[in-house]
């Protein structure tokens, strides 16, 4: 009954709060919910419009000679705020007059509107579904899906709201967004909402609110598990290249240092560089990740910057992780550009071996390995993408990772070095798992299996006994031990128990026996 309650509970459709449920004020807390979606949206966008801004302020304030008044502080506060969303700037006032595009984005400053959008989205969400059905998992219902998107739609619409007249503010100016590249922006902010509602609805799974055919819910789980594969390999070609950039600003930390004296003259402008530099720090990852791969990237048009040799480049400006590139001369077939190698083929051998402990078939490891390779190819080319851009025209025009060739780059990785592991992993017999047959025995049981490995012990055969007292055979029948404990039964009644007769009288004491010896009476009598 208790179990039946439970399966009430979360099938029920009054939990459920939808148009499939018409309570008394239902309506209105769905409104009230939407609205406190859409007022969460603007709150994320306002706040993180402040922040930007308010650093580009407080920089203006302290700043001894400033180049433009309030108005030009704001708009470039504006502005940074849409290019960590993807919009790109266009400077106008250059020496030549020509305008120059702006389109490298600082992946750290992306961070913080992204993660104010998809908190405000998700406990928009969590509060508006009821907590039993928010926690269900993978037994969400479709309406709980369907509402979590409406919430999520609201709470973009807000994000548009601030948006839109920050656009229509950062168009003019010296430093404006290109107006076609604003609409990278609601597509930025799709993408932290849908996360939001996902998560604030308890992160269903796909086979809960898709109706998914049985034959192909196989599918569905390969996808799945190429998915973690590829979340896998992603972490750890950034983490490598994070540690690939800031091994190479170690060893030129005196380049580092001296671009960084010069550049920066008062106080002001050092905290200025230092935070640009600290907001490029995630892009310095993914190039060096892009460096690891053997795909390099690019600090100019026409320049190339991979472990068999840098060249292309000339004199590039004095900043800080721009020292960090190899000299002449440094990296050129050298031990230290191919070290890095060691970065992707990690990365590889890990998703290997994830992949060759599920146990699955040849075919189907195979397949899984393709899908976790076009996965991982996808998610690094986004962030190659994402990390690289133009900072001027003609030879400032390319900076960062080539998308595509860095995006396949780490696909041809995984699916060479992790493929070929996850299929010996699938042939081999210490690895597989399907055909281990799991028994639990009783203690009699695991004591006769103690003396069959001790006859097989004396008849040369192999045979493993585990420290609990289960045995594994080689046929494959592995048994352990119980892991309920074992009690004694209680005694056994007689239900027919025989009638009661009648007492016996006590039986009566035995006589003391004789005493024996020479003096004892009855012996032979005297001869005469």
């Amino acid at each position: 009954m208790t179990a039946w309650v439970g399966v009430t509970h979360l099938t029920d459709p009054a939990q459920v709060p939808g148009p499939a449920t018409e309570r008394p004020g239902a309506h209105s807390r769905r409104s009230t919910a939407r609205v406190t979606a859409a007022a969460g949206g603007a709150a994320a966008a306002v706040l993180g419009l402040a922040v930007p801004t308010a650093v580009v302020l407080l920089l203006w304030i302290a700043s001894p000679y400033p180049d433009s008044g309030l108005t030009g502080a704001l708009h470039v506060g504006a502005g940074l705020w849409l290019l960590a969303q993807g919009a790109e700037l266009v400077r106008t006032d250059t020496l030549s007059g020509d305008p120059a595009p702006v389109a490298l984005t600082p992946l750290l400053l992306s961070a913080l509107p992204a993660w104010l959008l998809y908190r405000g989205t998700s406990s928009a969400v969590s509060s508006a579904l009821s907590s039993a059905v928010a926690r269900a998992g993978a037994g969400a219902r479709p309406e709980v899906v369907r509402e979590a998107a409406v919430l999520a739609g609201w709470a973009l619409a807000g994000y548009v709201s601030v948006a839109v007249p920050a656009v229509s503010y950062a168009v003019g100016g010296a430093v404006r967004v290109a107006l076609p590249t604003a609409l990278y922006v609601p597509l930025f902010a799709a993408g932290a909402a849908g996360c939001g509602a996902w998560t604030g609805c308890g992160r269903p799974a796909l086979a809960g609110w898709v109706r998914v055919p049985r034959v192909e819910r196989r599918y569905v789980v390969e996808a799945v598990a190429a998915l973690r594969a590829a979340g896998v390999a992603v972490g750890v070609l950034v983490g490598g290249g994070a540690l690939v950039g800031g091994v190479s600003l170690a060893w030129h930390s005196g380049f580092s240092g001296r671009a960084y004296t010069q550049l920066s003259g008062p106080f002001a402008g050092q905290v200025a560089v230092l935070l640009i530099a600290m907001a490029l720090v995630p892009n310095l990852a993914v190039w060096g990740a892009s460096y690891a791969l053997g795909a390099g990237f690019s600090v100019g048009a026409g320049s190339v910057v991979a472990p068999w040799g840098a060249s292309g480049y000339g004199v590039l400006p004095q900043f800080p992780l721009l020292s960090a590139l190899p000299r002449a001369g440094e990296g050129a077939g050298g031990w230290a550009g191919w070290v890095t190698l060691a970065v992707p083929f990690a990365a590889a051998c890990l998703v290997g071996w994830r992949l060759g402990r599920l146990g699955w078939g040849v075919v189907r490891t195979v397949r899984v390995a393709g899908m976790a390779a076009l996965f991982t190819g996808v998610a690094f080319a986004t962030l190659a993408a994402w990390s690289g851009g133009a900072l001027g025209v003609s030879r400032l025009a390319s900076f960062g990772p080539v998308w595509w060739v860095a995006g396949a780059a780490a696909a041809v990785w995984v699916l060479g070095v992790a493929g070929s592991l996850a299929l010996a992993g699938s042939l081999a017999p210490a690895v597989r798992l399907a055909p281990a047959v799991r028994v639990s025995l009783a203690r009699s049981e695991r004591e006769w299996w103690a003396r069959l490995a001790r006859f097989r012990l004396r008849r040369g055969r192999r045979v493993t006994v585990r420290s609990e007292g289960g045995v594994r055979t080689e046929g494959g029948l592995r048994a352990e031990p119980d892991d309920v404990p074992l009690h004694p039964l209680p005694p056994l009644t007689d239900p027919l128990p025989w009638p009661a007769g009648p007492a016996l009288p006590p039986l009566p004491p035995f006589p003391p026996a004789p005493a024996e010896g020479p003096d004892a009476g009855g012996g032979a009598p005297a001869g005469g």
